[in-house]
């Protein structure tokens, strides 16, 4: 939480002092912006000053529109997300399956070793390493969408080169209808059963490839 009140002060500094800058750039009075948004200069003026720290991202876009500008925002990754109690308990579980000889490690970034000056800051829930072979975990207590996880690991999967990786589900009624409906595309995209990959860790071997385990 920290964090993303620091980097959402950051952002409202520099949105204001852009606004600043394009205001005085144009010749621009508070008093004018001030009409134009219906609020009053004084107001503004607090703005284009910084000292509104809890400037909303509806307001900075109206004060940008009025300045000529379009405000975008989006999201990346950037840190690893808050686990809740149910996500750690499903990754316990899991472990407690794998034979004590692999090396388990959490929080796995995709990318181990970048290239300078480049920044992926996406990461696998965890990471199996056995003698000569490695897999990559992700883990999910509740799915919305079952084609956008099958992105987001392929992805990962292809930008990582990762030889085999494992989605992890926690086993729910939700997630037996859900897998139900999806077909054959999950079905092909994870082709080694889940018994078999179990098998296969427990004694300390590599599944072998692709395996979806319901937990």
């Amino acid at each position: 939480m920290r964090r993303g009140t620091e980097r959402g002060r950051q952002i409202v500094h520099d949105l204001a002092a852009e606004a600043e800058a394009v205001r005085l750039e144009h010749g621009t009075s508070y008093a004018a912006l001030g009409r134009a948004l219906g609020v009053g200069g004084g107001q503004v003026a607090r703005i284009c000053r910084g000292q509104s720290p809890r400037l909303s991202i509806v307001r900075a876009s109206q004060l940008l529109a009025v300045l000529g500008l379009d405000l975008s925002a989006r999201a990346f990754p950037a840190a690893p997300p808050v686990r809740d109690a149910a996500q750690l308990a499903l990754l316990e579980r899991f472990r407690a399956r794998l034979s004590p000889g692999l090396v388990w490690r959490t929080e796995v970034p995709v990318i181990e070793l970048p290239e300078a000056g480049s920044v992926d800051r996406r990461a696998w829930d965890a990471g199996i390493d056995g003698p000569g072979w490695s897999i990559r975990l992700d883990a999910e207590t509740h799915i919305g969408d079952v084609q956008a996880v099958q992105r987001r690991v392929a992805l990962k999967q292809r930008d990582g080169r990762v030889a085999a990786v494992i989605l992890l589900l926690a086993e729910t009624r939700h997630h037996g209808a859900l897998l139900r409906d999806a077909g054959e595309g999950l079905r092909s995209q994870f082709p080694v059963p889940a018994r078999r990959a179990l098998l296969a860790l427990a004694a300390g071997r590599s599944p072998g490839g692709d395996s979806l385990i319901r937990l």
